[in-house]
């Protein structure tokens, strides 16, 4: 019995000999991988937005907080990719982050509603597609009428782009106003709303300075418990 215990406390004598990681590589080590994963999360997997204005009200409200898919619409190369892979097409009714055709550094947010080769249009309050009424229940009545927004003649989705609408037709810039959106503008796509906190338009905008940085997180941090709007968190964006 004895010698087998031997190899027993070589083994352990050696590892005790071996050189310990310090604390402060351990954390080292695990704050850069979550870095990493965070940086790489953001630049391939998932972007954090805050909704800015009321062009998309109801489904999305300023102070809104969402994440947005950025791997969905992620081109794939052969059909393998297609099975395996999480990606699909642009659809219509989804809800998309892009850069503004004319100011590329702006993010937009809108839904989709003509795909590449779509006939669009609007007569009186309803939108048709190809001739046909769409069933917008995500649009409210009351965001519907407006005189200067109850019509606009049939437009040819062209290839390779989109016709894209707010929720809220009478406060919303898309379009009807600015054209189509290329598809390498698209960003990806809303998936759900992480938080939301009650706030005015003019309140959502970034803040410029590191005065109003500041500012803009004490007053959240201060006032979390009653203007969170806790019933919105972590709802999914339809």
């Amino acid at each position: 019995m004895a010698q087998n215990k031997e190899p027993n406390k070589d083994a352990a004598k050696a590892k005790a000999e071996e050189p310990q990681k310090s604390l402060l590589r351990d954390y080292t080590e695990t704050i850069l991988v979550c870095v990493m994963f965070v940086i790489f999360s953001r630049a391939f997997v998932f972007q954090q937005s805050k909704i800015p204005s009321g062009s998309m009200e109801d489904t999305l409200l300023v102070g809104d907080y969402i994440m947005v898919n950025r791997f969905v619409y992620s081109p794939t190369a052969t059909a393998f990719e297609d099975w395996i892979l999480p990606t699909r097409d642009i659809r219509r009714g989804d809800v998309v982050v892009f850069k503004h055709p004319d100011e590329p550094e702006i993010d937009y947010i809108k839904r989709v509603i003509g795909l590449p080769g779509d006939l669009v249009e609007q007569k009186g309050r309803y939108v048709y597609v190809n001739g046909e009424r769409m069933d917008e229940t995500y649009v409210s009545d009351a965001y519907r009428y407006h005189p200067a927004n109850t019509s606009f003649s049939a437009q040819r989705v062209p290839d390779g782009h989109y016709w894209v609408m707010g929720d809220h037709r009478n406060s919303s810039s898309d379009s009807r106003r600015w054209g189509f959106v290329p598809r390498h503008l698209v960003k990806g796509r809303a998936l759900l709303i992480w938080w939301s906190y009650e706030e005015e338009s003019q309140d959502s905008r970034q803040p410029r300075s590191v005065g109003e940085t500041v500012g803009s997180i004490f007053e959240k941090v201060t006032h979390l418990p009653f203007r969170s709007r806790w019933s919105r968190c972590f709802t999914l964006i339809r």
